[in-house]
């Protein structure tokens, strides 16, 4: 793969989109995990409220990168109903990050930051899928 064609410019090209999300992602992620880290062992902050804190903010790092450099297709060209539905879609992953934060981490007595990795990776494989067919496609 051409390396310039993965850092520059639009494409339609499944496989770059899905290293650009998987690039974004891992920003988001890295942002993510340090907040909750931080909210959690710094600030002895509950958990899973740090995980929803941490997960809002990773929620919109991902929007930058998918509209400014994930995606070149859009369904909608009003910018606000776009952030809602890519929030409704961020919902169902909080929702999901939610039950298996305390499903890792209460059922089976995972640590919290390796529960989040695993959920991440759930949570990923959701949040590419619905935004790549719900909102970055030709209509």
């Amino acid at each position: 793969m051409n390396l310039e064609k993965f850092y520059k410019g639009k494409t339609g090209d499944w496989s770059i989109q899905i290293l650009r999300y998987l690039a974004a992602g891992s920003a988001a992620f890295t942002v993510d995990f340090v907040f909750l880290w931080l909210l959690t062992d710094v600030f002895d902050v509950y958990y899973l409220t740090s995980s929803r804190i941490s997960f809002s903010v990773g929620l919109i790092i991902t929007y930058l990168f998918s509209i400014f450099w994930v995606f070149d297709k859009r369904r909608l060209k009003s910018r606000q109903a776009e952030f809602l539905i890519f929030a409704l879609i961020g919902v169902v992953g909080f929702v999901l990050t939610d039950w298996f934060m305390q499903f890792f981490t209460n059922l089976l007595s995972v640590h919290y930051l390796f529960s989040k990795i695993f959920t991440t990776i759930i949570v990923f494989v959701w949040n590419f899928i619905a935004k790549r067919f719900i909102l970055f496609t030709k209509k």
